[in-house]
């Protein structure tokens, strides 16, 4: 009995640490795997063209929860963005985690920088901000999240906040679309022009995310 015992303890520490293994995140193996990334996180300023022309979203500096979370819900196609969703289908959850770990001490500023509470916006945009509830969950400067699956907003591309904001209330398109009913109700309040002035605002912002220039050789 005492060493069925000892053998099933010991199946049991195995298979943890195995568990755990696969989970841990590792800044080094995702810089390797980045080479996919570059071609268009890479590059400051690049430009989206399908299925929308948005300028893509500045990911170093992001939070590595939201990174692999969104990585995630592409290979499940909860985001249904076409070019998204082949790339993260080809990465396993520990290829997620890695790139995740990566990108969130990618280019990090060696000191603290943002300030605590985000600058007063127009009357207009404070009374969207305050009927969407939005610092109660992306933070008061809105680059520090309450929780590290929210992603931070500040300082990211206007026309990307605006897109992505939009694709949270389409419905019934095979290649725009985001399934977070939470997001989705909040969107379905405001029109379009009111998602561009929120999005513009929280563009304008200083914030922790940026576009650092990587070579396509490595």
């Amino acid at each position: 009995m005492i060493k069925a015992t000892n053998l099933m303890l010991a199946t049991l520490v195995s298979t943890a640490a195995a568990v755990s293994g696969a989970q841990a995140q590792d800044a080094n193996a995702g810089e390797k795997k980045a080479a996919m990334c570059i071609g268009c996180h890479g590059i400051p300023g690049y430009q989206a063209t399908f299925p929308q022309v948005h300028k893509v979203p500045m990911i170093s500096g992001q939070g590595a929860k939201y990174i692999a979370g969104a990585l995630t819900a592409y290979k499940k196609g909860e985001r249904k963005h076409p070019t998204m969703r082949a790339i993260a289908a080809s990465l396993s959850d520990q290829d997620m985690a890695d790139l995740a770990a990566f990108y969130e001490k990618h280019g990090a500023a060696p000191a603290k920088t943002v300030a605590d509470t985000a600058a007063t916006p127009p009357a207009d945009v404070a009374a969207l901000l305050a009927k969407g509830a939005c610092v109660s969950c992306h933070g008061t400067n809105y680059s520090k999240p309450i929780d590290p699956a929210y992603p931070k907003l500040a300082g990211q591309h206007g026309d990307y906040l605006y897109a992505a904001l939009n694709a949270y209330g389409t419905e019934g398109n095979a290649n725009i679309g985001r399934g977070n009913a939470i997001m989705a109700g909040q969107v379905k309040q405001f029109k379009h022009a009111e998602l561009k002035a929120i999005a513009a605002y929280l563009g304008s912002l200083p914030g922790d995310l940026r576009t650092v220039p990587q070579s396509k050789f490595r």
